[in-house]
């Protein structure tokens, strides 16, 4: 028997009494069964003593009857109250026979109206400036260093040793032998860099260094240091020319010059594309969870939290970073996993209630689409076919397409013209 109890909004227990009779014969069954195979030493199989295999074995059958009768009595309770358990539930014993369940399910989600929604479509002309300009990002990518005799200026690459003491004493992170930075970076503090600026290879110089009060090194935030400094090399930054070489380099086996701005263009046009995308996207969510408010099982914002941080540490790992040296604390996460527990469930209702999982070819085309970035979308086409987590990625994003699709059915679209340079500069 169960009997199932609210406690708030989403949260349930039940409570459940199991039939010690029964009980007690499947755990009589299970080890008169184990007793015709169990191997002891000092008898020939299946003829081990009962009494020896209850005393070996009883505990452990007992346990996993037991374990086995409460997930068979809690799937039946919820099945026959019809709802749907969100996360684990957590177990509790009250005595031989007495158990209880606390879960979560999931809530009833209904989609908001969308008509006093707005969503800024970007509108961006991808004309011959945006393709010189891309050009100059692909030259200065290609950017090659040359050491040369002069004074440093903003741009070079710099080498020097550098000492830095505070009241006569060295501090950590104060002394480095063939250090390398870019002049005028902003990488190094302010006085540092106008020290070093002017410089010629050879020279020596003593300046004096505020550490400001918020520096991230806390041992010498609010400080003033004292700094001696070699400049032992610059190197001058060297732009490739646009000429066949470098169209060669973008992969153009010809260096045909024109071939090549064709396919720049391609590509900038397929990155707008992108980018254009990822604004409306982000602008119909959030319109669909601005309509749509919901309460959410906390045991799946805590499941996605800990998952983010999972993926967090092993990316640190990838990058070979030791995880135990940044601590990821999966409570960092919180925020972003309600957000993508909440989408998830509301896109999950709109598939069902608007019918709108991608079919094959929908997905074939974002396939087809996201391979045109790589060198042989065959292949990439190919790959993603034959890995089953990349393909439901694939169609995971063809459903999220779908549901934007018909946000913008359903909310006021503003198309929004918007330069080139505005929106490469933001991220989508």
């Amino acid at each position: 028997m169960a009997n199932v109890e609210n406690l708030g909004t989403l949260e349930r227990r039940v409570s459940m009494s199991l039939p010690a009779d029964e009980i007690e014969k499947q755990v009589d069954e299970r080890l008169k069964k184990l007793a015709r195979n169990v191997r002891m030493p000092g008898f020939r199989p299946g003829k081990v003593p009962l009494k020896l295999v209850v005393q070996t074995y009883g505990p452990q059958v007992r346990s996993e009857v037991m374990s086995d009768a409460v997930q068979k009595a809690f799937t039946n309770a919820v099945k026959e109250a019809n709802l749907k358990v969100a996360g684990y539930p957590q177990i509790e014993r009250k005595n031989d026979f007495e158990f209880s369940a606390t879960f979560e399910i999931y809530p009833e989600v209904k989609v908001g109206d969308l008509a006093a929604a707005s969503v800024e479509r970007p509108t961006t002309e991808v004309d011959d400036a945006a393709v010189d300009k891309t050009l100059e990002i692909l030259r200065k990518q290609r950017t090659r260093f040359e050491s040369v005799q002069r004074a440093a200026k903003d741009g070079d690459r710099l080498t020097v040793d550098f000492r830095g003491t505070i009241d006569g004493q060295p501090f950590q992170g104060g002394e480095a032998t063939d250090f390398v930075f870019g002049l005028g970076e902003g990488r190094m503090l302010p006085a540092f860099e106008t020290a070093a600026r002017g410089m010629s290879p050879g020279e020596n110089k003593t300046f004096d260094l505020d550490f400001p009060a918020d520096y991230h090194g806390k041992e010498v935030a609010g400080k003033k240091a004292s700094f001696t400094m070699t400049l032992k090399k610059v190197d001058e930054p060297r732009l490739p020319e646009l000429d066949a070489e470098f169209a060669k380099s973008l992969g153009v086996a010809d260096g045909d010059l024109a071939k090549m701005r064709t396919e720049v263009r391609a590509n900038v046009e397929r990155e707008v594309k992108k980018r254009v995308e990822g604004r409306v996207k982000e602008q119909a969510l959030n319109a669909l969870l601005g309509a749509t408010p919901l309460e959410i099982p906390k045991s799946l914002v805590a499941m996605e939290s800990n998952g983010m941080a999972e993926r967090a540490m092993a990316d640190l790992k990838a990058r070979g970073l030791d995880p135990q040296q940044v601590p990821i604390n999966p409570q960092a996460f919180e925020e972003a996993a309600k957000r993508r527990v909440a989408l998830g469930l509301i896109i999950a209702e709109l598939s069902r209630a608007e019918s709108l999982q991608p079919k094959p070819a929908e997905v074939r085309a974002l396939v087809e689409q996201e391979a045109q970035s790589y060198e042989s979308p065959a292949e990439v086409v190919k790959w993603f076919y034959m890995q089953p987590q990349r393909l439901q990625e694939m169609e995971a994003l063809a459903l999220e397409t779908n549901v934007v699709k018909w946000v913008l059915t359903k909310a006021k679209v503003l198309d929004k013209p918007v330069s080139f340079d505005e929106l490469m500069g933001a991220s989508s």
